[in-house]
Order: structure tokens, then C-alpha cells, then sequence
């Protein structure tokens, strides 16, 4: 106990001393020193990502709802500067902790300091997820920044090999937008990476959603619309398909659609001829066609609205109520009928069932 107890009187004089060497300088001094430490060699100094942080913190706070656009900056300002720190440089493990606690002895607001401190979460899928809206813009710039300039460099995970840790960093951003309900669009902020960056969003999305006992097939589906610039309404989507094939209803309009894509995707390929477009109501000869030409209408219509507010349950409520007249239509129709213009209207019946529910998600892309 004595050995052990001289070890730590040592470390914590130690300790001691880095602080009060530390606290002769304020932190906002150290922020040039940033420049003589090397971030990457095609992308300068850690001064240099810095300054990036500062000013996509100011864009990001017009965007995360509470967040002061001046304390946002300043945090990003700050941020780095204990990295240059005798306490860090001894202690890197404590790199944003000091920070935090040297912004304080400064005479910073608590909520630059915190997003100090938090700037570096989450780091792992256990770390806690930053809250506060300046804490949050700070760790989102730092986490965008070295994405979007690891990608302009070309430098991205390659399979098994992700050496600048770019995958936990889209994990970190997916979270900070996901636990926080941010409306943020990602395109924008990606720039001239953007396609890119989101294709390799998607792919995270993917992973983090998978974790949560998410279907991959539900994923695929609602990404296959494109779109994947907003994480908070792509989820919102899943969960509501995930919900509605949970249903009767899904399950039978699912099977439905697979038919009436099967039949048309046959038929196509045999004429080497596509039946998109609309039937023609006045070659109508039964009640089942016409009463599912009339509801396609009006459940497409239903959905396109709710899809424009962004109510995706209501969406998939509006073409659940499909699912009677299609049973009815495949009992009582034949679709190959011998009249060849009968035959061709009622393929197009078939292609609107498919495009109703393709407005909605990729059904193609769902197992079962």
C-alpha cells in the first residue's frame, strides 16, 4: 500500500506541476501553437482543421435549433488548443477534459466549455451522446470536417482497413442526428463529396440500424428511393414499413406486389415491351378492375400526400387499403387475356398497383 500510495503522490505532484505550468498561458494562446502539430500531410496543421471547424460551426448552429452561433465558434476555437498542453501531452487520454476545465479557469461560459469537452463525442457506440445544442454543433463540425477532408484527398476506408477511424466518425455524426432528432441536410455540407459520402452514410446507416435488430431488406428498400440526405426521416420511413408489414394488410399487399411484379416483369421480357403508363378505364370489362383502378387513384393520391408531410405511417396506411380490391383482381381476372389490347390494359393495371407501392418504398427489395 505504501509503494503504491508514493506512486500516486508522485503522478499527482506531477499532475500539479502541469497544471500550474499550464495556467500561466490561457488557452486561447495555445490555439496557434496548433500549427507546428500535423493533422494530415495533404491537409496541414491542426490549426488549420481548427479554423475549418470555426467556420462550419457557424453554419451549423443557423441549423441545430438552440445552438449560439458565438459560443459554437469560440468552442470550436478552443477545442484543440489543450492538445499543446504539458497535462495532455502527459496525459493525452485527458485530451478535452483539460480543455473543459482550462476554458473554466479562463473565465469561459460553461456551455463553451462543455462543448469543449464533449467535442469528441460520441467516440464509440457506448459513449455518451452529446445533448446541448453548441455541444452538439462542435462535435459535428469536428466529425464533418474530417470526413469531407479525408474523402477531397481520397483517402477511405478500404474494406478491413480504416486507419483514420472515418467509419466510427460517420457513426458519430449518424448518432448526434439520430438521438437528437436534427432535420439536417447532410448534402449541402458534404459539397463536392457529396454523392459519396452519402452512398458511405447509407452504408453506416445500415450497420447502426442493423445493430437495433433492423431487417437489412427493410433498409434496402426505403434507401432504394434515394433521398438519403436526411438520417431522421430515412429512419422515420424504415420504422413505419417495418411496423406495416408487421400488419395483415402489409404482409398480403407484400405478396400481392410480388405477384403482379413477377407477372409484369414475365410478360415484359416476352413482348420486349414495358406497360408503364395508366389503363384505360373504357377497356374495362369486369367490376374488379375498375374498382382497383379507382382505388390505386385514390390511395396514391392519399400517399403522395402524406409522403409531402412527411407522415409515413399515414402513407402506409393509405396503400394498405389496396390490399382488398388486389385480392380481388388476382380471384376473379385473368391478366393474360386472349384479346391482346385487354391483355395489354390489364398489365398496366398491374404496373400502377407496382408504382403505387413504389412511391412508398422499393418492395422489390423486401424478402418473403
Amino acid at each position: 500500500v505504501a509503494g503504491n500510495e508514493r506512486v500516486l503522490a508522485a503522478r499527482l505532484s506531477d499532475a500539479k506541476f502541469f497544471w500550474d505550468q499550464d495556467r500561466k498561458k490561457p488557452l486561447e494562446a495555445r490555439v496557434d501553437q496548433l500549427a507546428d502539430m500535423v493533422f494530415h500531410a495533404k491537409l496541414g496543421s491542426v490549426r488549420d482543421k481548427v479554423a475549418r471547424m470555426v467556420a462550419l460551426s457557424g453554419r451549423l448552429a443557423g441549423l441545430v435549433p438552440g445552438a449560439d452561433r458565438a459560443d459554437a465558434e469560440r468552442a470550436a476555437l478552443l477545442a484543440k488548443a489543450d492538445l499543446v498542453s504539458e497535462m495532455v501531452f502527459e496525459f493525452p487520454e485527458l485530451q478535452g477534459i483539460m480543455g473543459r476545465y482550462y476554458a473554466l479557469a479562463d473565465g469561459e461560459s460553461a456551455s463553451v466549455a462543455d462543448a469543449i469537452y464533449s467535442h469528441y463525442s460520441p467516440a464509440g457506440p457506448s459513449d455518451d451522446c452529446p445533448d446541448e445544442p453548441t455541444a452538439i454543433v462542435v462535435a459535428l463540425a469536428d466529425k464533418l470536417d474530417t470526413l469531407v477532408e479525408f474523402w477531397r484527398i481520397g483517402e477511405k476506408p478500404t474494406g478491413s482497413k480504416d486507419p483514420f477511424a472515418l467509419r466510427r466518425a460517420a457513426l458519430g455524426v449518424i448518432r448526434l442526428v439520430l438521438e437528437n432528432g436534427l432535420r439536417l441536410p447532410l448534402a449541402p455540407l458534404f459539397g463536392a463529396q457529396a454523392d459519396d459520402l452519402l452512398g458511405f452514410f447509407a452504408d453506416r446507416l445500415k450497420v447502426h440500424l442493423r445493430g437495433e435488430g433492423v431487417r437489412h431488406d427493410l433498409i434496402d428498400a426505403v434507401f432504394a428511393l434515394g433521398d438519403q440526405d436526411d438520417l431522421v426521416l430515412l429512419v422515420a420511413r424504415v420504422r413505419a414499413l417495418e411496423a406495416f408489414l408487421q400488419s395483415d394488410d402489409g404482409a398480403n399487399l407484400l405478396a400481392a406486389y410480388k405477384r403482379a411484379a413477377n407477372i409484369l416483369r414475365i410478360e415484359e421480357k416476352r413482348d420486349g415491351a414495358s406497360y408503364d403508363g395508366h389503363a384505360d378505364p373504357a377497356l374495362f370489362a369486369q367490376d374488379e378492375e375498375r374498382a382497383l383502378f379507382d382505388q390505386i387513384a385514390e390511395a396514391a393520391a392519399e400517399a403522395d400526400a402524406a409522403l409531402a408531410r412527411d407522415d409515413f405511417t399515414a402513407a402506409m396506411g393509405a396503400v394498405a387499403r389496396l390490399r382488398m380490391p388486389v385480392d380481388a383482381f388476382f380471384d376473379k381476372v385473368t391478366v393474360n387475356a386472349d384479346q391482346a389490347e385487354q391483355r395489354a390494359n390489364r398489365l398496366r393495371l398491374l404496373s400502377q398497383i407496382r408504382g403505387a407501392l413504389e412511391a412508398v418504398a422499393d418492395f422489390s427489395k423486401i424478402e418473403g
